[in-house]
């Protein structure tokens, strides 16, 4: 599926692709309304409700993925909530062995994420995964989500590579869609990026269910 001699530069998601996205989906739909709730005293259902159609404005947008929005929004400590279920965090199937691989190889390794920068904080200490990129890079410091066309404009000049030899790896349709028409050649999806759901059947790009179906990693570091 890859042809890893002509891939230089590998783009990696976190949440969805590299860790199950079943924590963030959890914690968003059903820990967050009922935190909020018992925090507000107020009826957990209409609390879900009313959060859903809230975040379902937000989609696509910065504000979606930003800690700091939301904990204004709500008045509650969004970090503080997440790291009441940090244990939830988990990495997806084969992820340690392909991200080792790729160290061991001569690509460039960046995770790129929508995430905040405290979510991504919270994931890196409790999966120890920081130590295996050469790069970590968050939207927000680009003030654009990789959904917008000036999110890829940016990171090529803080972070310079080539559309062409680059592969970028993400679980989601619009920033994958964002990505092609920025240039980038080398695209892939996950087919189950939240484990407790089921399989995606049909997806507009190339996908995997593991990470072991793109290994092993040729050209080797000497």
């Amino acid at each position: 599926m890859i042809n890893w001699q002509q891939i230089e530069t590998v783009m990696l998601d976190m949440d969805g692709t590299l860790l199950d996205l079943h924590f963030d989906n959890y914690f968003w739909l059903h820990y967050l309304p009922k935190r909020v709730a018992d925090i507000h005293q107020q009826d957990e259902e209409q609390t879900r409700q009313h959060l859903v159609a809230r975040f379902e404005q937000e989609r696509g947008t910065l504000n979606w993925y930003c800690l700091d929005y939301w904990t204004e929004q709500l008045q509650v400590d969004i970090p503080a909530l997440k790291r009441e279920i940090q244990h939830m965090i988990a990495i997806r199937p084969h992820v340690m062995a392909f991200l080792q691989q790729l160290q061991q190889s001569s690509k460039h390794v960046m995770l790129v994420t929508n995430a905040h920068r405290n979510s991504l904080n919270i994931k890196m200490d409790n999966t120890g995964l920081g130590d295996l990129f050469d790069e970590l890079v968050v939207s927000h410091d680009f003030r654009h989500p990789k959904e917008q066309r000036e999110f890829w404009h940016q990171l090529k000049i803080s972070h310079p590579f080539n559309p062409a030899t680059t592969l970028l790896i993400d679980d989601t349709f619009s920033v994958l869609q964002s990505a092609q028409n920025y240039g980038i050649k080398h695209l892939l999806t996950l087919l189950q990026p939240d484990s407790k759901l089921s399989k995606r059947e049909h997806t507009e790009f190339p996908g995997i269910l593991h990470f072991d179906e793109i290994m092993p990693i040729t050209d080797i570091k000497l």
